[in-house]
């Protein structure tokens, strides 16, 4: 997986609603990373949690297997498979598996959050690397659209070198 900006081509996930596996062994790891936005698999263990958190950036989580709570701006809602739930940027959060079985979601942040090459097997990998400045997003997902079309990153007309 690069880090550089993506090629202009197509990202294709088959069946992510419901062929996702029922477990897996990554808390998280990020599939795709654009120039506004950013998708990731999470996995969080029976009795875990995601951490209560706030972000900069728009978050879309889709839950694919599994049971939990979500908490978001102090309104609690049970969560399962085939559920959305938006969390705007700036906006506490929390999200607990509440089931006997792994909650598998994938997340859409808007801008990215993470390294387009993050992969954590567990959740305190994950903060440790964030605490020490090793799981940032990308500078050049940062940048507003204005920049990147002077730089050539996004054409309407689709014609890149």
């Amino acid at each position: 997986m690069s880090s550089s900006p993506p090629a202009h081509k197509m990202a294709y996930f088959p069946s992510m609603t419901s062929a996702l596996p029922s477990s897996s062994s990554e808390f998280r790891r990020v599939l795709w990373t654009g120039l506004y936005s950013q998708v990731v698999l999470m996995t969080v263990p029976v009795g875990g949690d995601i951490g209560d958190e706030v972000h900069t950036v728009d978050q879309a989580l889709t839950f694919t297997s599994g049971t939990g709570r979500a908490t978001v701006a102090g309104q609690d809602q049970n969560v399962k498979a085939g559920d959305l739930v938006v969390v705007p940027a700036g906006t506490q959060h929390q999200f607990v598996n509440t089931g006997p079985t792994p909650l598998i979601l994938y997340t859409i942040y808007s801008p990215a959050e993470h390294d387009p090459r993050t992969v954590h097997q567990t959740k305190e990998e994950g903060d440790k690397e964030e605490e020490e400045g090793k799981d940032e997003a990308p500078e050049w997902s940062q940048k507003p659209k204005a920049e990147n079309e002077k730089a050539g990153l996004v054409r309407t007309d689709a014609k890149y070198d």
